[in-house]
């Protein structure tokens, strides 16, 4: 029975108030479930329902047990660069490139009795799209509303976040290029730690019970990042600042929190924003769209917008001569080629992908570059010879626990 109680205001009028104290369990009525959030009442189906349920019992999504997956189905290649970003990183001991792999398991709590949670095929399983649907990232360059060209990135959530950046700044974006003494300086549209934060937010966070892909579209004048999420209640209007932590895949921040790659929970938003700002960029905006989708917005500044304006100029003024290829092919075309076709630009170009690699993954193995450029490992070891005769990039620690360091060009870039 609920409380029905007759009261009066200060100034003395009347009013019913009418007392229903919370239920523990949902109310179901006619063979559906009902729940009151606020002001409104809700209808909880599907995945909605499921995480509801989830909730009451104080587990999230990634808690659940997943049959039919043995540690013998994850990547071991996943777990050794884990404990070593993790080492280095100092959020793991040094005795942690020892563990075994069930150790890992154990230490993020990623079994449920006998079987692996949904969390540990996401960050260790080579193929967690197998299993969710869509759990990946699209990558598409769009004109107005025409797609010029995509990319579908898969694999367990780190190398998803490797690959996504890889991709952004060598296939995506344009890096207008200046020189400070003899170093090679480029700027990009967009500060690559600020949209590294973002794409590991974009990963991690992401609601995986609905089954639509993180989407990065990339446009002349801006970058949208787009991502199912379930965001606090009182999270209802574009903000710029920071919220309690409150990560909805907590087993799987937790890991990216060990191998190094979440700084501090709840400052992500605030941290972009900052980063942008220190670059000289408009500031990012976050909006929540229909459907439980969150999107983040990269403005590109006006001077770069300009700049690279009059970069496309005269490229397409030198295709227009040569008679060969198109404006999209130009539009999109490498700095090497942009600036001529010939071996020691496509060397020197060639060398700064392998540095950017080195700067996001300093543990990065030449394999490891020569699959992410499409060169051979010879061709990767011609290239380090020369970055460290040029004293850019040296060895710390042993062969195989060492990492790479990269000296940084002194005075403003």
């Amino acid at each position: 029975m609920v409380e029905v109680n007759l009261k009066s205001d200060d100034a003395g009028l009347e009013y019913i108030e009418v007392v229903v104290e919370p239920h523990t369990n949902p109310i179901t009525y006619r063979g559906r479930v009902h729940y009151r959030s606020g002001s409104t009442k809700q209808v909880l189906e599907g995945a909605a329902l499921t995480r509801f349920l989830l909730e009451k019992h104080g587990r999230s999504w990634g808690d659940v047990a997943l049959p039919g997956v043995s540690l013998a189905d994850l990547d071991r290649r996943i777990f050794d660069e884990y404990r070593h970003r993790g080492v280095e990183s100092q959020r793991l001991p040094p005795q942690a490139l020892n563990e075994s792999d069930e150790a890992v398991i154990e230490r993020l709590r990623l079994r449920d009795g006998t079987r692996l949670k949904r969390a540990a095929v996401l960050l260790f399983h080579p193929e967690p799209h197998r299993f969710f649907m869509e759990a990946g990232v699209k990558i598409g360059a769009f004109r107005g509303a025409e797609l010029l060209y995509q990319d579908e990135v898969q694999g367990d959530l780190f190398t998803q976040v490797d690959r996504v950046m890889d991709l952004l700044y060598t296939k995506y974006s344009r890096g207008l290029v200046s020189y400070n003494d003899l170093y090679r300086v480029e700027t990009f549209p967009v500060p690559r730690a600020a949209m590294r934060e973002a794409v590991v937010n974009a990963v991690v966070h992401r609601d995986y019970a609905t089954p639509a892909s993180t989407q990065i579209r990339v446009y002349d004048n801006r970058i949208t990042l787009r991502n199912a999420a379930q965001l606090p209640p009182e999270w209802t209007a574009p903000v710029t600042g920071g919220l309690q932590s409150r990560p909805h895949n907590p087993r799987a921040a937790h890991g990216f929190y060990r191998a190094g790659m979440i700084e501090a929970w709840g400052r992500g938003i605030r941290r972009i924003g900052e980063l942008c700002r220190e670059a000289g960029n408009p500031g990012p905006t976050w909006t929540r769209e229909a459907g439980g989708v969150l999107c983040l917005r990269f403005p590109f500044s006006e001077a770069y917008q300009a700049a690279d304006r009059e970069a496309r100029r005269l490229g397409d003024g030198r295709q227009d001569q040569d008679g060969a290829g198109t404006t999209q092919e130009t539009t999109h075309r490498t700095t090497h080629k942009e600036s001529g076709t010939t071996r020691e630009n496509a060397s020197v170009d060639t060398r700064r992908r392998i540095v950017d690699l080195m700067r996001d993954d300093p543990r990065i193995t030449q394999a490891r570059i020569a699959e992410r450029l499409g060169i051979t490992r010879d061709g990767v070891a011609y290239h380090f010879r020369q970055l460290r005769a040029d004293r850019v990039i040296r060895r710390v620690g042993s062969r195989r626990f060492g990492h790479w360091e990269v000296r940084e060009p002194e005075g403003p870039t």
